[in-house]
């Protein structure tokens, strides 16, 4: 059985409210692409948490930056693909520590036969050598 996240979503009317500003506002933002809300099956829009920061953002952006609605598009593009990369970043680098981990590793013939994985610089050990005496004669036929 799958995990479903239950997230909250918001009619148009109070993510307006919370995000501080007209509904009208929020529909010329979603007409921009700059919040994309999800949609009912009736076409209503709901706004998600994450919808409103961003609807905080853009207002910030256009308010006390003076930024226009093409600047702000492209910030927010660049903010998320920065967020991509930087993931992109931290999964090759989690990549590559433990490539370098595999590449630590020493492999040798252990004791039985059988192979063995050792720390730089260690031997494997060996078994005690038999003090048994074996008496060989050839065959003679």
């Amino acid at each position: 059985m799958s995990e479903r996240v239950l997230r909250r979503a918001y009619v148009i009317s109070v993510a307006a409210e919370l995000a501080g500003m007209h509904p009208q506002t929020l529909r010329q933002y979603d007409r921009e692409g700059l919040v994309i809300p999800t949609r009912t099956p009736g076409g209503g829009r709901r706004y998600t948490d994450e919808d409103i920061d961003r609807l905080r953002e853009v207002q910030r952006l256009s308010q006390e930056e003076g930024v226009n609605l093409a600047g702000i598009r492209r910030i927010l593009e660049l903010e998320e693909e920065t967020r991509q990369l930087r993931g992109e970043l931290a999964e090759t680098r989690d990549e590559l520590r433990r490539t370098r981990e595999a590449a630590d590793r020493v492999f040798a013939a252990g004791a039985g036969g059988d192979i063995v994985a050792l720390a730089p610089g260690r031997r494997p050990q060996r078994r005690q050598l038999s003090t048994a005496l074996v008496v060989w004669s050839p065959r003679r036929d």
